[in-house]
């Protein structure tokens, strides 16, 4: 049976003009708003496997973030405010008022700059490998690996975007991805945060983590042994759903 078959059927698919640009998001389940946002080089399918965990509890919203997957390749260099201020217009034409989110790795540092634009849109959220100030130009092999020529070496980038020339634009903008949270913005974020990284994330600075999670104000840290970026996938996928709706479920304020 083909993975397409095997996928489930969003009740709504939609591609709307935002900020200038278009942004492409599919909508499953009914409950409160949950977002799932997908990593860099990444569409929203990579959420795919994960939608029925959700649904029966949750309107659960997969967004193709800024210049990926069926949205519009990428008109301006890549800034991820702007990507979450592009979300927040998203949002708003959704008329939604309160959210609850999960970003992996890019969208993790996109939802930290959702919460400073708008500090009460989200009531939690859950972060997976993307922690405070990162920044691409520290890791020279990435930008060595992930270039246009070297497409082939990912098959997800072939089934995730809309052709060679959205990919050249990810891959383009690669050098740009920079994303600096101070101490004080730390301080200003208002949603409960679970912190997920895996031990063996070598994009993840110990210090940085440390530094989190000492200035989040309510935030909780879950280091997995063993694992590497994609800390909710492969073998943890069920440890880490059960302790995704346990966290998520939790009544706040």
């Amino acid at each position: 049976m083909s993975a397409n078959r095997l996928s489930p059927t969003p009740r709504k698919a939609e591609s709307v003009s935002i900020n200038g640009k278009k942004l492409y998001y599919e909508i499953y389940g009914e409950g409160q708003p949950l977002f799932l946002l997908h990593g860099y080089t990444q569409s929203s399918r990579s959420w795919l496997p994960y939608v029925k965990e959700y649904e029966q509890r949750y309107t659960v919203y997969l967004v193709d973030l800024t210049g990926h997957g069926r949205s519009e390749p990428f008109k301006e260099d890549l800034s991820i405010k702007s990507v979450a201020e592009d979300l927040h217009a998203l949002i708003k034409y959704l008329e939604l008022e309160r959210i609850k989110a999960i970003g992996f790795s890019f969208g993790g540092d996109v939802l930290y700059q959702l919460a400073l634009i708008h500090p009460l849109l989200i009531e939690c959220m859950i972060t997976i490998g993307a922690v405070g100030t990162w920044s691409i130009l520290d890791f020279p092999e990435y930008l060595d690996a992930f270039t246009f020529e070297n497409r082939g070496n990912f098959p997800w980038l072939q089934t995730s975007h809309e052709g060679d020339g959205q990919v050249k634009g990810i891959m383009d903008q690669f050098k740009n991805y920079i994303v600096k949270l101070s101490t004080e913005e730390l301080q200003r974020i208002k949603p409960e945060v679970l912190v997920m990284i895996g031990d063996d994330d070598h994009g993840m600075n110990l210090r940085e983590v440390v530094r989190v999670k000492e200035h989040l104000p309510d935030s909780d840290l879950w280091i997995l042994p063993n694992v590497a970026h994609g800390a909710h996938e492969g073998a943890t996928k069920d440890e880490f759903i059960q302790k995704s709706n346990i966290f998520l479920s939790k009544t706040r304020l």
